[in-house]
């Protein structure tokens, strides 16, 4: 299995909106949703998202609140604003765009 890609800066961010697109969750599955959909090919480390977590709340762009895990813990579940969801749409479209950009780029045969 080939080793796992590292998350490009700013990336981050952009995942855990998506994430929270589905439903409010906790960190852990935040982590178990971004490891399962993307078939366990991110480097996510705990720290990096609990910072981005930080950052969101901070930019308003997430909100959270204390509940009760499934397995009866104590956990903090974030849930994505409108300002969370205006931001990830329009990310999306630019990430999409360089995405593909690139992709055209590297898959060219020829010189222009």
């Amino acid at each position: 299995m080939p080793a796992s890609l590292p998350l490009l800066r700013g990336t981050l961010d952009l995942l855990v909106l998506k994430a929270l697109t589905w439903r409010p969750m906790h960190g852990f599955q935040i982590t178990e949703w971004l490891e399962r959909t993307g078939d366990g090919n991110l480097e996510l480390l705990d720290s990096a998202l609990y910072q981005a977590l930080y950052r969101l709340e901070e930019r308003r762009l997430i909100a959270s609140e204390w509940g009760t895990s499934d397995n009866n813990r104590r956990a903090r579940y974030y849930t994505i604003t409108t300002a969370g969801r205006a931001l990830l749409k329009q990310e999306t479209a630019k990430w999409t765009r360089y995405a593909a950009t690139v992709s055209a780029i590297l898959s060219a045969t020829r010189p222009a």
